[in-house]
């Protein structure tokens, strides 16, 4: 059982799932907010993400409604939660569904860009929690798929966001189809005037609670972005990993399908991989943590949710397969290296629709990452190709490429093993 989050009132069929995600100390939000959230108190959270915001309103969210012990009627959720993109919408059902797995609780997502249909058979089933982006709610309560007037809690999300995508007016109709007696917690990265107005208008003598974001690099981390084609990422990631300094790595993708698809295809080109997320058992996990540490397996295919609190000493490397929605979640996943004072090197491979999200990665962490092409124009058949080297190689990357053979050996023997 986790005391220090059980401390905070957390209790022990959430605290064992966080033991479970590696979760061991609440940052400042969460210990700000768990409290007063569970005795239902409004909450205005200046916050960025990164600083562990989503538990800190999942958490109690999740708590009360459980504990409540009744079950949603047909098209009317208990609980609201309103984001700015499909992404992070997306992410905070997934987070959110890890966490309420040990409840009989119901979450959907709802965003649009897709078709209707699906979102509307879940919601006339029922469900407890819906996560949306304003259009596409809107969309579903005017056409008598929803009915906001159940809703207990709600929440906005980044609504700095919500306002500068210019959902104001949507969120302030979405807000006055819900009661008036519910509780509202509002969280935002800035307090612009139009936030700040918002926020007075929604909320009930709030706490405020400021939270200032983490450090947001690693100085001993090499960074690098290899540019390449979508379709090119999987062969060239192989043969970057078998190059000689790569010895334990971690590899990011944004899905549950897309780690369990990638591990399949390492290990089908006989590279010893694990796969871990959010829908994988405890056994499964611990499992495939063990193998990865004792060095069974030397590359673990990871989601962001699954991956939180992992740490493992001597991870080589952290590779980004496809870049994360969220920037924050880059300096995050790249600090999985470079752990108890060693040095590390981490690479994303960044085809051209994810130009963006790498530029986004920059503003973050305040320099640009060195760029670097691959050839893939006589790519053959199995995926040998000439990778270019990093621009950058500290000291201790390049001691370890001495000292690597035995590795590299044993790894050439596995690759035989697995294909034979």
């Amino acid at each position: 059982m986790n005391n220090k989050f059980t401390a905070l009132g957390i209790s022990s069929r959430f605290t064992e799932t966080l033991q479970e995600a590696g979760y061991q100390t609440p940052t400042k939000i969460q210990s700000s907010a768990i409290p007063d959230l569970l005795e239902g108190r409004d909450v205005l959270g200046v916050a960025q993400t990164g600083t562990g915001k989503t538990a800190a309103f999942g958490l109690p969210l999740l708590q009360r409604l459980a504990s409540a012990n009744r079950t949603a009627k047909p098209r009317c959720p208990r609980a609201l939660v309103l984001a700015p993109t499909r992404e992070l919408a997306i992410q905070i059902f997934e987070e959110l569904s890890f966490f309420a797995k040990g409840t009989s609780l119901r979450l959907t997502s709802i965003f649009g860009g897709v078709g209707q249909n699906p979102q509307v058979k879940k919601l006339a089933k029922g469900v407890d929690i819906v996560i949306a982006t304003p259009g596409r709610l809107l969309d579903l309560t005017s056409q008598n798929h929803l009915d906001l007037g159940s809703i207990e809690i709600l929440v906005l999300d980044e609504a700095d966001r919500l306002m500068d995508m210019g959902f104001i007016r949507d969120v302030q109709k979405i807000i006055r189809q819900t009661p008036r007696s519910r509780q509202s917690l509002l969280f935002s990265a800035t307090m612009p005037k139009e936030v700040d107005k918002l926020a007075n208008e929604i909320l009930n003598k709030p706490k405020r609670i400021e939270v200032a974001p983490k450090q947001v690099t690693v100085e001993k981390i090499t960074q690098q972005a290899v540019m390449v084609d979508s379709l090119d990422k999987r062969p060239v990631l192989i043969s970057l990993l078998f190059k000689d300094e790569v010895t334990k790595a971690i590899v990011f993708t944004r899905t549950k399908h897309g780690a369990n698809k990638l591990a399949k295809q390492l290990n089908n080109e006989g590279i010893s991989a694990e796969a871990i997320h959010g829908n994988k058992s405890q056994n499964a996990r611990n499992r495939a943590l063990q193998n990865f540490s004792n060095g069974n397996a030397w590359v673990l295919v990871a989601t962001d949710v699954a991956a939180r609190g992992i740490d493992i000493e001597k991870v080589s490397h952290v590779f980004n397969f496809e870049l994360p929605h969220e920037p924050e979640s880059y300096v995050h996943r790249i600090g999985r290296t470079a752990r108890a004072g060693a040095s590390g090197a981490a690479v994303s491979l960044v085809d051209p629709s994810e130009i963006k999200r790498l530029k986004a990665v920059e503003r973050l962490i305040g320099f640009a990452i060195p760029r670097e092409n691959v050839d893939v124009s006589s790519l053959p058949a199995r995926s040998h190709v000439a990778v270019v080297q990093p621009a950058t190689v500290n000291a201790n990357q390049s001691n370890a490429h001495q000292s690597n053979s035995g590795k590299r050996s044993r790894r050439r023997h596995n690759t035989r093993r697995k294909v034979a």
